[in-house]
C-alpha cells in the first residue's frame, strides 16, 4: 500500500539535495571544526557557510545565528538565557496560552523558580489581543515570547505589531517560529524580532538540528558549559552534517518560497472546500486569513480522533490529532480549549498538514476516504 503523508507539521522528509550536501561531512570531510589542520578547517568552513544560509533566510547577520539541537533547545535557551541573566532587572515574562510545550513547560520551570508569567488569552481564531498585551506589560517585564504561527491550528500572530510594542517599551521579543520558518517569509529586521527559534526537521533538514537567532546587542546566559563552541554560548562538538543540512534546507526554502506557499495553499483550500461541501457538523479551527499555507485543522462533531487516525492509517494515510509533542494525551488540546472549542468537537479533531511532495491526487484520496470514514461512523 502506498503511504500518503499529511503530517508535515510533525516532521518532514529530508530533501535529497540536503542529504547530498550532508553526505561528504559524514564520510570524507569528517573533521572536528575545532581542529586546526585542513580536515578541521574544511568542516569549519561548512559550518560557517550553513550559518550564513540560515541568516539569509531570516535577513540577519550570520554572527546572530547560534546552532542548537532543535526548537526545544532554542526555546529553552531564549527564555532561560534572558530571564536568568536579567533577574535583577525584572522577573516577568509574557507569553500566550497556545504556545508549544517547549515554551509553556519552560515558563512553568521559571515560575517554580520565582518568576512571574502572564499567559495571554486568544480569540476564537487563536490570535492574541494586542491591547491586552500592552496592558499586561509592567516595569518588571523583561521578555515577550509569542509564537509566530501555531503548530496545531496554523494561526499566524500579528508579529510586526508585537515587535513594535516590545521595541517601544524596551522589552526583548522572542518568537517560536518553528512552524513558520520556510512556510512564510520572515524578515527579523522589519518585524523587530530580537530572538527567534527554528528547527531543521520542519523544513526538510534532519532531526536534531536547529538554530536560535539573537540580535547582536542582546546578551543571554548559556545553558551548557564546556568548550568554546558557538562563541561560548553552546558548548559541545558541532553536529557538522546537521548544520550543513539545515543551511542547505534554508537556502532551498529561500529560493523556493513563492512556489512552495502557492502549492500548499492550493492543496489546503481544495481539501477545505471538499470537506465543507460533503460533511456537516464540522468546524475549521484557526484563522482562514492569517494562516500557514499548508495547515488545516478540522473538528468533526461527536467523533473520536483516535478512531479517525486509526481508520485513516488502515488506508495508508498519515495525519494527526494535533501536536506530535502532545500525542498520547486523552485530554482535549490546550490550543482547542483556549479557542473555546467544546468537547463534542475537540475530541474529533484532525490536523492535516501538506508538504512539497503532496499532489492533488493525494488530496482526492484523503478526502474520499475521510468522508466515507466519518459517514460510516455517524451511521
Amino acid at each position: 500500500m502506498k503511504i500518503r503523508y499529511f503530517d508535515n507539521a510533525a516532521t518532514t522528509k529530508v530533501k535529497k539535495e540536503v542529504l547530498d550536501k550532508m553526505f561528504p561531512y559524514l564520510t570524507q570531510e569528517y573533521g572536528n571544526p575545532s581542529s586546526l589542520y585542513k580536515l578541521g578547517r574544511i568542516a569549519r568552513a561548512g559550518v560557517e557557510e550553513a550559518r550564513k544560509q540560515v541568516a539569509t533566510l531570516l535577513n540577519c547577520d550570520k554572527n546572530e545565528i547560534y546552532f542548537t539541537s532543535g526548537g526545544t533547545e532554542s526555546d529553552n535557551t531564549a527564555l532561560k538565557g534572558i530571564m536568568y541573566l536579567e533577574k535583577n532587572k525584572g522577573k516577568h515574562i509574557i507569553t500566550s496560552k497556545i504556545e508549544h510545550p517547549a515554551i509553556l513547560n519552560t515558563c512553568k520551570t521559571l515560575e517554580e523558580n520565582g518568576y512571574k508569567v502572564t499567559y495571554l488569552n486568544v480569540d476564537k481564531e487563536g490570535i492574541i489581543n494586542i491591547e491586552e498585551l500592552n496592558n499586561c506589560i509592567t516595569k518588571d517585564t523583561v521578555l515577550i515570547s509569542i509564537m509566530f504561527a501555531n503548530n496545531e491550528i496554523g494561526s499566524i500572530q500579528p508579529i510586526e505589531k508585537i515587535g513594535e510594542i516590545a521595541n517601544k517599551r524596551g522589552i526583548i521579543f522572542h518568537t517560536d517560529a518553528v512552524q513558520a520558518c520556510g512556510n512564510v517569509a520572515i524578515d527579523v529586521r522589519k518585524l523587530k524580532i530580537d530572538m527567534l527559534s527554528l528547527s531543521g526537521h520542519k523544513i526538510g533538514a534532519p532531526k536534531g538540528i536547529g538554530a536560535l537567532y539573537v540580535k547582536n546587542n542582546i546578551e543571554f546566559k548559556n545553558l551548557i558549559d564546556g568548550g568554546h563552541q558557538e562563541r561560548d554560548k553552546r558548548a559541545g562538538t558541532e553536529n557538522v552534517p546537521g548544520m550543513v543540512g539545515l543551511g542547505e534546507a534554508c537556502k532551498i526554502a529561500k529560493s523556493n518560497m513563492h512556489k512552495h506557499i502557492h502549492q500548499l495553499k492550493e492543496l489546503r483550500d481544495a481539501y477545505f472546500t471538499q470537506i465543507s461541501n460533503n460533511l456537516s457538523d464540522i468546524k475549521i479551527n484557526g484563522s482562514i486569513k492569517y494562516r500557514l499555507p499548508g495547515n488545516s485543522n478540522i473538528s468533526f462533531k461527536n467523533m473520536n480522533g483516535d478512531e479517525l487516525l486509526a481508520r485513516l492509517d488502515e488506508k495508508g494515510i498519515c495525519a494527526s490529532a494535533g501536536s506530535a509533542c502532545s500525542s498520547g494525551s486523552h485530554m482535549p488540546s490546550h490550543v482547542l480549549t483556549a479557542i473555546g472549542l467544546t468537547r463534542e468537537y475537540a475530541e474529533g479533531t484532525l490536523r492535516v498538514t501538506f508538504g512539497d511532495d503532496n499532489t492533488k491526487e493525494d488530496v482526492d484520496y484523503l478526502v474520499t476516504n475521510l468522508i466515507k470514514i466519518v459517514q460510516d461512523a455517524r451511521k
